[in-house]
């Protein structure tokens, strides 16, 4: 997946905060016009909202709760989009100003498997039931490449990763080639605790809302999220060994 393009958002912003601008109308002498007129068509006022709020999905996620109901004045959409376009060109002067250059985390770089089932729940702030998704898809990815439709979450993913030999009906997943070493028997032992902590810790409370963490339910969802994306990709490059 690519990055959002920042020049092309900022210019579909620039060009929606034109089209929806309010002017004076030019009535001719000797006529008074009281009020004002949006300066494009609605048509493409229409057509520039809609990619904008797109754009809008991704800086910030949840930009939508608490938008009134939608009539003829785009103000809202505009005040929105104005704060958008201040996020994207100044994010790297912000982060050097108050003191925070880390590297940013993009959802929407994570592995499919742990964003795209609940991409819709996060842009529009269920923060949290996005998490659930990832790891309702990953489970049903990982049954269905190991063929076990008998068990699921943390014993799935016991007997997946499980360093015993592969049987007819309990094939593994095999990150790497049995050199014999060490890291061979670490890495499988590691991804089952791994996966094991993600099903016990958050998925198995998952009809909980967690509490606030520092940064809000956002940053602990993403975290959690990422956690998540890290499991898929093991699942995804991991090589299948039947018996």
């Amino acid at each position: 997946m690519t990055r959002l393009d920042t020049a092309w958002a900022i210019s579909e912003i620039d060009r929606f905060l034109y089209v929806t601008g309010q002017i004076h109308p030019d009535t001719g002498p000797g006529i008074v016009y009281f009020g004002t007129l949006m300066r494009g068509p609605k048509t493409e006022a229409s057509e520039q909202a809609h990619v904008v709020e797109q754009i809008l999905d991704r800086v910030p996620p949840g930009w939508s709760r608490g938008s009134p109901d939608k009539g003829e004045s785009y103000s809202w959409l505009r005040d929105q989009a104005s704060r958008a376009k201040a996020a994207l060109g100044r994010q790297a002067e912000l982060a050097e100003k108050l003191g925070d250059d880390a590297p940013d985390m993009d959802a929407a770089n994570l592995h499919p498997l742990a964003w795209e089932n609940g991409r819709s729940y996060w842009n529009t702030g269920h923060y949290h039931q996005a998490v659930m998704q990832a790891a309702i898809r990953i489970n049903a990815e990982t049954q269905a490449k190991l063929g076990r439709m008998d068990i699921s979450e943390t014993a799935l993913f016991n007997e997946a990763f499980s360093l015993n030999a592969p049987k007819p009906d309990a094939a593994r997943l095999r990150l790497m080639e049995d050199d014999g070493g060490r890291t061979y028997e670490n890495l499988h032992r590691g991804a089952r605790a791994f996966a094991e902590g993600l099903y016990a810790a958050i998925r198995s409370p998952g009809m909980h809302v967690p509490e606030e963490a520092a940064g809000g339910e956002d940053q602990l969802c993403l975290e959690q999220l990422a956690a998540f994306s890290l499991l898929a990709r093991w699942v995804d490059q991991a090589a299948l060994e039947p018996a």
